[in-house]
Parts: C-alpha cells; sequence; structure tokens
C-alpha cells in the first residue's frame, strides 16, 4: 500500500510540474501583467511613476502578442489611461488610436476617441485638434453616454477659467 501511496504522490507532483510547465505563454502574459500592477501600484493607490512605462509596455506587448484577444483592447484602454493620467499625451493618443483602429466594435471605443479629444485639449492644449475630435465623436455617438461631455467640451473650448466663471455667473442669473 506504502508503493501505492508513493507511486500517487509521485504521480501528482509530476502532474503538477507538467501542468506549470506547459503554462501558455498567454497566460504567462496576463500573469506578468498581474504582478506588474501589483508592484506599481501600492496599496493606498499611488504608482510607481517611475514604472509607468513599463506597466505601459506590458500592456501594448500582450496587445501586439495577441492581437486577436479579448483582452487586448481592454489592455491598450488601461495603458492609455495610465498614460493620460501620468502625462504621457502622446503614448495615451497612440493607445486610443490603436483601440478606435484595430477595435473598432470594442464596447469602450467610443471613451477612447472622446478620451483622445480630452488629451488633445487639457494635456496637449490642442484645442483645433479636440475640436475636430469632439465633432468626430458626436458625429459617430450620438447616443453615447459621454456625447453631453462632448458637447459641454466643445461650448466652452478655449475658455479662460475667468471667461468660464463669467458665463456661469451669468447663466446662473438667467436662471433667477
Amino acid at each position: 500500500m506504502t508503493k501505492f501511496k508513493n507511486h500517487l504522490l509521485i504521480t501528482g507532483f509530476l502532474l503538477t510540474i507538467l501542468i506549470i510547465a506547459c503554462q501558455s505563454p498567454r497566460q504567462d502574459s496576463i500573469e506578468n501583467i498581474k504582478a506588474t500592477e501589483l508592484e506599481i501600484f501600492s496599496e493606498n493607490g499611488m504608482i510607481d511613476r517611475n514604472r509607468v512605462d513599463e506597466l505601459i509596455e506590458t500592456y501594448t506587448g500582450f496587445a501586439d502578442d495577441f492581437p486577436e484577444d479579448t483582452l487586448a483592447p481592454d489592455y491598450l484602454f488601461k495603458a492609455g489611461d495610465i498614460a493620460m493620467n501620468t502625462n504621457r499625451s502622446r503614448q495615451a493618443i497612440r493607445s486610443y488610436d490603436r483601440i478606435i483602429k484595430e477595435y473598432p466594435d470594442y464596447r469602450k471605443t467610443p471613451e477612447a476617441l472622446f478620451l483622445k479629444g480630452y488629451v488633445y485639449e487639457n494635456n496637449l492644449g490642442r484645442l483645433d485638434k479636440a475640436k475636430e475630435i469632439y465633432e468626430t465623436f458626436l458625429e459617430m455617438y450620438p447616443d453615447n453616454e459621454f456625447a453631453d461631455d462632448a458637447e459641454v467640451s466643445l461650448k466652452y473650448l478655449g475658455k479662460s477659467p475667468e471667461e468660464l466663471i463669467e458665463i456661469f455667473q451669468q447663466e446662473e442669473m438667467k436662471e433667477e
């Protein structure tokens, strides 16, 4: 009976090693992304800004290696979001452009287009480009949840904080 138990134990151990050794490159990549995220994001929600590029490259690398995978546009969106929020505007635009071009049916493609306009407006100060993108957004996605935001962005595009305060005060006076 002891030989049988030893045989089962050895067989189980060998199967475990075989399963680990045969893990797919896709799964390895996903686990690498998760590990990188854990290392870069601290428990209090702060991000290690020195390693942001590494995380963006990890996300983009997954999309490069597995472009047909349903996670590819999700990771590109994450790359764009992190790039946008850490003032890596060109990287954000590249990620959003890639989503728009390669994944037109992805559920967040409209949001990627809107955020591209946002980056041009707020991060790069390219109001002409932002205007063009917001208008395109409204033509393509008039019923999207971000349509109101695009309309407001167009309405107040290029206004200084002082001008905005004056506009809001005038609108408030009209309502009274």
